[in-house]
């Protein structure tokens, strides 16, 4: 029996259908933490809605925008009232706002700025720590996942912009329970090698 076969575009289209017949999908509530925000000229607003536990992409069209009573932040907690669909051309899931309430400070963004300030104090954000980034890199090691996307965008954005640098990738965990010992002994080994005239310490997801 011949099997059909698709294009991307096809599938995503098809799971676009799927998504928007979907009668909870269809009108939702959602309450999470915004990042990533970004107020574009054109007066549409992209954004991440995050817990603790996962992220979900975010729009808001300028005619929704219109009627907001306060200016969305990164941190800020809200429900967001809209439906769930896909970008076709990308296949990305995001949430189409239409209606946004604040419902707080971000949990996550206490958390961060309680650390900051605690860093702040142990004096390791002082200008005297700092070393500045060289003119002109050689080489780069980029310290990070070796599965996540963000070792993809940087190799291909480095490539892009000069492809004579050379890409040292120093795979690590970049998340979770001995992340932070792996990425600390991952920087004193490329400064142990010392061919890298700069470090990279990258992770996707939004954050």
């Amino acid at each position: 029996m011949e099997k059909s076969v698709f294009t991307v575009r096809q599938i995503n289209s098809y799971i676009k259908s799927v998504l928007e017949e979907d009668l909870v999908l269809n009108f939702i509530s959602v309450l999470g933490e915004i990042s990533n925000f970004k107020n574009h000229p054109s007066g549409h607003l992209y954004f991440t809605v995050k817990d603790e536990y996962a992220a979900l992409r975010c729009v808001m069209f300028k005619s929704a925008a219109y009627g907001l009573t306060f200016r969305p932040e990164n941190g800020m907690k809200v429900i967001i009232t809209g439906r769930v669909s896909v970008y076709d051309k990308t296949g990305d899931v995001q949430l189409y706002a239409d209606a946004m309430q604040k419902a707080g400070t971000g949990n996550l963004f206490l958390e961060f700025e309680k650390l900051k300030q605690k860093l702040l104090a142990e004096g390791l954000f002082d200008d005297s720590r700092k070393k500045p980034i060289p003119e002109y890199v050689g080489c780069v090691a980029v310290i990070t996942s070796k599965s996540g996307a963000a070792v993809r965008d940087i190799i291909q954005i480095i490539r892009r912009r000069n492809r004579l640098i050379k890409i040292t990738v120093v795979p690590v965990l970049v998340q979770g329970e001995g992340a932070a010992a792996q990425i600390a002994r991952a920087i004193d080994l490329v400064n142990e090698w010392g061919k890298a005239d700069c470090i990279i310490v990258g992770r996707g997801g939004g954050s």
